[in-house]
């Protein structure tokens, strides 16, 4: 009985495919056990030097090893010296600005995104000593000052200051208040929009400490029920922005740690605006802020004295529709305070610029029809600037350099595909992550003019690990719309395929503002277990779109979902007219916007899609966040119909075929549970038949324990019972 049950088990783990073998992919080789998950080289710090740089390997060490050879230098932290202090493992580390002290982050929770509190602890390496940054209660953001003899931190909405070597501890703000005042952290909306959760920056000399000010007792509370088993259930509330709805008042201040001072820069009269960045120039007392109006469709940086708070704008810039995403790298001085360089769309594509301070344009850096992707920092010993961009293909990313007079162009990563890589201090050397549609992470170690000198990584476990299964590669298609445009996608044929049969396709796709799922980069997921079931994926980027200029990113502007809508349609007819795909079973399913999209496609589709399946969908633009959607749709109050016009819960009586899974997280602080509430609502009013699936206190990430395979299993049951 055990050789016949042994037997069994084999045919059931395996797949024969033209003769050969094959294991079963399952879903829980992707959401329990990891089987397809790529390696690579994770916590690195380039040391000042610039030659070497270390890593923490299992959460209890840090190790120095040279760029050039890859040898090691130095134990930094080892797990005895951990178990010395009682402390099992950390989260994160960062070095002083001398090296000489490691900031430790321990007992990491989360709060939302990006922001978290934690235990940190100081260690010295000369001494081999541990120092707690406080013992009052966890912290948030802890900083080093530029000499190593402070630490800043955010504790229940207020501003310290810890002395490391008197052991004393300051408290900046007094003011703090849950749901009304925030010192030194983000509100909710400006942490998940601006993408920053430490909102405090000690100047370069040490001696001032610049922070913000949210005043959100006017921002309206949202409420979001947590059940976690108690007999009775408990509200969690905090401070969300709607769409046209109060936001918080942004102040910036800075404190004079000698003199004990607190000055309030002048960011203007206006209170209904954002500063979406504050960051030092290269003076010690003069601090930059950039300010956007509420349409972000105007952007100012500002520099202000420290001492005095008295500012003024240096560089503005507007534009039709909206300015886009700033991030830390948006701006940055150069040496000798006279030169900055920023990242913008000044002639229709996403390049770099040169500007004095008076706001005067020296030269644009990079041109062409492309887009910057990402500025990596300046080299001020070889007057060099390094960006990614999509110059190849927008399906691609490359690494470059160019000098500060716009020549000599450099190409500095050789290998077609994404790109991704990671420079030393004084960019002498860089290590590239490299993956492409079917192949894994390739970790590589090179010096400043590209050459490789090592491998760190090459995934040859899973490059022969994936050759024991099912043989599936993703292939990038192109094809033009009846509206004349082309879009970009990928396909995933089914196993055995064969081009005389038909066959069901699953389209998967996200579709927001600026952002790109057909990428030439690496991925092993619930899709290939889809191709080995038969199943035919495909996505498609819509209009709206990354990589491919303004004008294509932008076409969306003050109508979300209505140009993307009409490209995932005309996708699905144009793959429903190949021979192999079988018209009249094609699905579509997404994430957050992409279940705003696939709610909307089933709904206007008037048949196209046999299923649709939303995740954590945006149903009304005007239940999200403020930042976000006034960027891309203007206030509600002044574009009703391009709010109404195109929202899935208006959209539901054209809805006559297909069948519909909705699904949600109760505790989403991001896409509320209250936007699947309002359309279960309208599709009850309608008599509207469909499923749906909740996963109490789970927020939008829908993780956590065995979460995810329950969740990916219930959408492969859909999938399978209606295509």
């Amino acid at each position: 009985m055990r050789k016949i049950s042994l037997f069994l088990a084999i045919c059931f783990f395996t797949i024969a495919a033209f003769g050969q073998e094959y294991k079963k992919i399952t879903l829980e080789d992707e959401h329990v056990k990891g089987t397809f998950r790529a390696k690579s080289v994770y916590g690195v710090e380039s040391m000042n030097n610039g030659v070497n740089y270390t890593t923490s390997s299992g959460s209890n060490t840090i190790t120095m090893f040279e760029y050039a050879t890859g040898e090691k230098v130095a134990d930094v932290l080892t797990k005895d010296d951990l178990l010395s202090a009682n402390i099992k493992s950390f989260a994160d580390y960062s070095f002083s600005d001398d090296e000489s002290k490691v900031l430790l982050t321990t007992n990491k929770n989360y709060i939302y995104r990006h922001s978290f509190t934690a235990d940190y602890y100081i260690f010295d390496r000369k001494t081999k000593t541990f120092t707690a940054v406080s013992k009052n209660g966890a912290q948030q953001s802890a900083t080093f000052s530029p000499d190593g003899s402070k630490v800043a931190f955010v504790r229940d909405n207020n501003l310290f200051i810890t002395d490391i070597t008197s052991s004393t501890e300051e408290q900046i703000t007094t003011d703090g208040k849950f749901n009304y005042i925030i010192n030194g952290a983000c509100d909710w909306v400006y942490e998940e929009e601006f993408g920053f959760a430490v909102a405090f920056k000690w100047s370069p000399d040490g001696k001032y400490l610049a922070y913000y000010k949210f005043d959100e007792s006017r921002v309206k509370e949202f409420d979001m029920m947590e059940y976690k088993n108690k007999l009775y259930p408990q509200p969690y509330t905090y401070k969300y922005p709607k769409a046209g709805e109060t936001n918080s008042i942004v102040s910036i201040h800075t404190f004079n740690l000698a003199t004990k001072e607190t000055k309030t820069m002048n960011v203007g009269e206006e209170t209904n605006q954002y500063i979406s960045r504050i960051k030092w120039t290269q003076q010690s007392d003069k601090l930059s802020m950039i300010r956007q109006n509420r349409l972000q469709n105007k952007l100012e940086i500002m520099v202000a004295d420290a001492a005095s708070g008295e500012s003024k704008v240096i560089y503005t810039e507007t534009n039709s529709r909206y300015i886009g995403e700033v991030n830390d790298n948006y701006v940055t001085f150069l040496p000798g305070n006279n030169l900055f360089i920023i990242t913008a769309e000044l002639d229709g594509w996403r390049h770099i610029h040169l500007f004095n301070m008076k706001g005067e344009k020296v030269r644009q850096l990079t041109k062409g029809n492309w887009d910057v992707t990402k500025f990596l920092g300046y080299d001020a010993k070889s007057k060099r600037l390094f960006y990614e961009c999509a110059r190849t293909s927008p399906m691609t990313r490359d690494v470059y350099s160019v000098g500060i007079n716009g020549k000599k162009e450099i190409k500095l990563t050789q290998k077609r595909g994404y790109n991704r890589v990671a420079f030393s201090k004084g960019f002498k050397y860089f290590i590239n992550f490299h993956s492409t549609l079917n192949t894994p992470n390739y970790v590589t170690m090179h010096n400043a003019k590209g050459k490789q000198l090592r491998v760190l990584e090459d995934n040859k476990e899973l490059v022969e690990k994936l050759k024991t299964y099912p043989q599936l590669n993703r292939e990038f298609f192109t094809f033009t719309t009846s509206e004349g445009v082309s879009l970009n996608g990928w396909m995933l044929k089914p196993l055995n395929f064969d081009a005389n049969k038909k066959y069901p396709v699953l389209m998967t796709q996200y579709s927001g503002p600026n952002s790109q799922q057909v990428l030439d980069r690496f991925d092993y997921s619930w899709y290939h277990y889809l191709a080995q079931e038969g199943y035919m994926v495909v996505c498609v980027d819509p209009r709206g779109t990354g990589a491919r200029g303004e004008d294509f990113r932008k076409v969306t502007y003050g109508q979300l979902g209505k140009y993307e809508t009409i490209d995932q349609i005309e996708a699905a007819k144009y793959l429903g007219s190949l021979d192999y795909v079988d018209a009249s079973r094609i699905g579509i399913w997404g994430w957050s916007f992409g279940g705003f999209m696939s709610s909307s496609c089933l709904f206007k589709g008037d048949g196209v899609f046999k299923m649709a399946v939303a995740v954590a969908p945006v149903i009304n633009w005007r239940y999200y966040d403020s930042v976000y959607t006034e960027r891309f749709m203007g206030l509600p109050q002044d574009n009703a119909s391009g709010y109404d016009d195109n929202s899935p819960i208006n959209l539901v009586d054209n809805w006559t075929k297909g069948k519909y899974l909705l699904i949600h997280g109760i505790a989403d602080d991001n896409v509320h549970v209250q936007n699947s509430m309002e359309l279960i609502t309208k599709l009850i009013n309608s008599n509207k038949q469909f499923e749906m699936q909740m996963y109490p206190d789970k927020n939008h990430f829908i993780n956590g324990g065995k979460t995810r395979l329950h969740l990916y299993t219930r959408m492969t049951d859909f999938v399978k019972s209606n295509l």
